[in-house]
C-alpha cells in the first residue's frame, strides 16, 4: 500500500519535527467579492457571517473592513493583539495535544492579502516573530494580491517557509460565473505562475460538485491545476449551508449536491493523476452542526476519511 504524499510528511521531512499550521482569523479583512469591488454577496456557497469576530478585543472592529485602497487602519494594533492571542492559544493546544514543536501561521479566513501593504507587512512580520514559527501560509484570491505584496513575500521566502493558498475551485469560467466568483480562470493561472516565479510555494484549492459540472470537468480542473505548477492541493466537496445563495438554489430544487460515490471516485482519479511532488493537505470537508443542509454525508468527517481510505485502498493507496 503506497502512502499518499501529505503536507505533514513534507514539513516533517524538511524540518525534522512536527510542524503544525495555526489557523488565524483577523477581523477587518473581507473579500472583493463581498464588498462590491468585483461582485456582491460573495461566492454562492460562502456564509459571510461565519468568520465574524466575537472576542471582546475585536468587537469594536465590527463593520470595519479593509481593502487594497484603504488609506489608514486605525485598528492595526488591535489586529496585531488579536493575532498574538490566537497564536498563543492555538499553538499551545497543538503542542500539548499533538506534540507540535514548530508552526506555520496560517492566515485562513477571508482574503488575507486584501489590505494595504503596511498592514500586511506588520501582520506578517509579527507572525514570523513568534517563537518556533518557521513560516507563513496565506489564504487569498488571485484578484486580491499586488505586485508589492508578492515582492515582499518573495524576499521573506529566501529565509522562511512561505506558502500562498489560492482558491482555484474550477478552470471553467461558466462555473465561476455560476458561483459568483468574480474573476476568471486565467486570472488564477497568471498569479499561480507569478507566485512560483517569485519563489513562493503554492497550494491550490479545488472543489468537486460545483453546479452543473461533470466528472470530466472536475478532473480537467485537477489536471490544469497540476500543470500550472502547484506544490500542494486541498480537495473539497461542495456542501450547502444555511444563509447562502446556494442554499436558496438548493431549496428551490435548482442545485443537487454531489453524492459520496461520485466524490470518492473523482477524488481517487484526481489523486492518481497528481504528480508525486504535489503534497495533499486536505481530502474532504464538511460541517457537523445545524447549518448544514446537504449532503448529509459531509457531516461526519471521520466516516468520510474511512470511506476515502477504503476507496483509495482499491487502487493501492492510503491517506
Amino acid at each position: 500500500m503506497q502512502q499518499i504524499y501529505t503536507f505533514g510528511s513534507y514539513l516533517k521531512n524538511k524540518f525534522g519535527t512536527k510542524v503544525y499550521k495555526v489557523g488565524i482569523n483577523i477581523s477587518g479583512f473581507t473579500c472583493p467579492n463581498i464588498d462590491g469591488t468585483v461582485a456582491r454577496g460573495g461566492c454562492t456557497f460562502c456564509e459571510n457571517d461565519s468568520f465574524s469576530a466575537s472576542t471582546d478585543e475585536v468587537k469594536e472592529l465590527k463593520g470595519f473592513h479593509l481593502n487594497l485602497n484603504s488609506k489608514e487602519n486605525p485598528f492595526l494594533e488591535k489586529q496585531l493583539k488579536q493575532l498574538e492571542i490566537q497564536f498563543n492559544a492555538i499553538s499551545k493546544r497543538q503542542a500539548n495535544e499533538y506534540g507540535a514543536e514548530k508552526f506555520l501561521v496560517y492566515f485562513q479566513s477571508f482574503t488575507n492579502t486584501y489590505a494595504p501593504f503596511e498592514t500586511l507587512k506588520a501582520l506578517y512580520d509579527k507572525a514570523l516573530s513568534f517563537e518556533n514559527v518557521v513560516g507563513l501560509s496565506i489564504g487569498t484570491r488571485s484578484d486580491s494580491i499586488t505586485d508589492e505584496t508578492l515582492e515582499y513575500l518573495s524576499e521573506l521566502a529566501k529565509t522562511k517557509e512561505i506558502w500562498i493558498e489560492f482558491g482555484i475551485q474550477s478552470v471553467y469560467d461558466e462555473t465561476l460565473d455560476k458561483i459568483n466568483r468574480g474573476h476568471d480562470a486565467q486570472n488564477v493561472k497568471e498569479w499561480i505562475i507569478k507566485s512560483k516565479e517569485a519563489g513562493l510555494n503554492v497550494c491550490g484549492h479545488l472543489i468537486f460538485g460545483l453546479p452543473d459540472e461533470t466528472q470530466q470537468m472536475m478532473l480537467e480542473t485537477s489536471k490544469q491545476a497540476y500543470e500550472w505548477g502547484i506544490d500542494s492541493v486541498k480537495y473539497h466537496p461542495l456542501y450547502v449551508v444555511k444563509k447562502t445563495a446556494l442554499a436558496n438554489e438548493y431549496m428551490r430544487g435548482e442545485f443537487t449536491p454531489i453524492d459520496e460515490e461520485l466524490y470518492l471516485d473523482t477524488l481517487v482519479k484526481s489523486i492518481e493523476m497528481k504528480p508525486e511532488n504535489v503534497s495533499v493537505q486536505r481530502v474532504t470537508a464538511g460541517i457537523d452542526d445545524d447549518s448544514l443542509l446537504a449532503p448529509q454525508w459531509c457531516r461526519n468527517k471521520n466516516q468520510q476519511v474511512k470511506n476515502i481510505n477504503a476507496a483509495l485502498k482499491k487502487v493501492g493507496l492510503k491517506y
